[in-house]
């Protein structure tokens, strides 16, 4: 077969400790080399991160705006491959015939303008928080309860319960969505059309799950495939803190672009009046929390279930408390002193 360039696109600020592991696993692809650009979008590093991402090739580009959208929209329009696949610094490749994996599907189905991991990878080694985003299929538990997310959920045994359509090809799933819904497609190992996402990238950021949506409004429905494999995401090691900081980000930068910037095609995380009221009765009583933890727990033994309720706890707190914050400060989180 006759491989297609790819360019994988990574953000990074303050990467370096996480960032080796992503470079080893694209370096160990059985794809052709001379077929894959790494483009590494840094916002002003201090540590070695550059100096890093050129040992292993990598052509750096600076994001002034330092986040991860802007960086993700600096290295799209540096790309200059036939396909754009988004892979952060934490994102390990689980084989080493990942790309293929992902590849092939698109150039089998002409329409379909990307492909992504249908879960994530677990692995005994991890820490508790990264199983548990794994066991879940989500960084964020809120979108369990407003049921967009998309990775495979062992709670659900879905992969998203927004309403689709789905082809089952064996070795992945033809997907047909339209305006009844949008998963949280578009991060941590998605792999674009170059076309197609360069023609839907306006302004300094790009908000992946907004191009679909943006997509969607416009043509109807998109097709999109999910692959039948998996990639490693080490999300947050095993600090609560930082899991914690993380959803102020979230909720931070969501409220900035949404009421500031006002430049959100969709407002995924207020899109389900009820899920909402799930989450916050939920946190409240705690018990549906606890239930969900032991219903995981029967499913796939691993203790990393018990954080599930702190998980939506600090979540509810964070998003509340930054919600209220919004009222008076609308800034995004600074990323002075970030890492990875």
């Amino acid at each position: 077969m006759k491989w297609p360039k790819v360019t994988i696109v990574t953000p990074t600020l303050n990467a370096a400790s996480v960032m080796k592991e992503e470079l080893e696993s694209i370096a160990k692809q059985d794809y052709p080399r001379d077929k894959i650009e790494i483009v590494v979008a840094d916002g002003g590093s201090t540590d070695n991160t550059r100096e890093l991402a050129k040992e292993y090739g990598a052509r750096v580009v600076d994001n002034p705006l330092k986040t991860g959208e802007a960086g993700k929209a600096v290295g799209v329009r540096a790309a200059t491959g036939d396909f754009i696949a988004l892979i952060d610094s934490d994102n390990i490749l689980p084989t080493k015939n990942w790309l293929k994996e992902m590849i092939k599907p698109l150039l089998e189905n002409s329409e379909a303008v990307g492909s992504e991991p249908w879960k994530y990878t677990w692995r005994e080694e991890d820490s508790f928080i990264t199983r548990y985003s794994a066991l879940i299929g989500m960084n964020d538990p809120f979108v369990h309860f407003l049921g967009n997310y998309d990775r495979m959920n062992s709670l659900t045994g879905k992969w998203t319960e927004v309403p689709h359509k789905e082809e089952d090809k064996g070795d992945y799933l033809l997907v047909t969505l339209g305006n009844r819904g949008v998963p949280t497609i578009g991060a941590n190992g998605t792999v674009f059309r170059a076309e197609f996402l360069k023609q839907n990238l306006t302004g300094d950021y790009l908000f992946d799950i907004d191009i679909i949506a943006k997509a969607i409004k416009e043509q109807g429905s998109v097709q999109f495939i999910k692959t039948k494999n998996g990639i490693i995401h080490t999300f947050c090691e095993a600090n609560i803190g930082k899991f914690a900081r993380k959803q102020r980000r979230r909720v931070r930068d969501f409220l900035y672009h949404k009421g500031v910037k006002k430049d959100r095609e969709f407002d995924w995380e207020t899109g389900s009046n009820l899920g909402m009221v799930k989450f916050l009765l939920s946190c409240v009583t705690v018990v549906p929390l606890v239930v969900q933890a032991v219903k995981g727990y029967s499913k796939k033994p691993d203790l990393a279930w018990l954080f599930h309720p702190l998980a939506c706890e600090i979540t509810l707190w964070e998003y509340g408390w930054g919600t209220v914050r919004s009222l008076f400060n609308r800034s995004e989180l600074s990323r002075e002193g970030w890492g990875q």
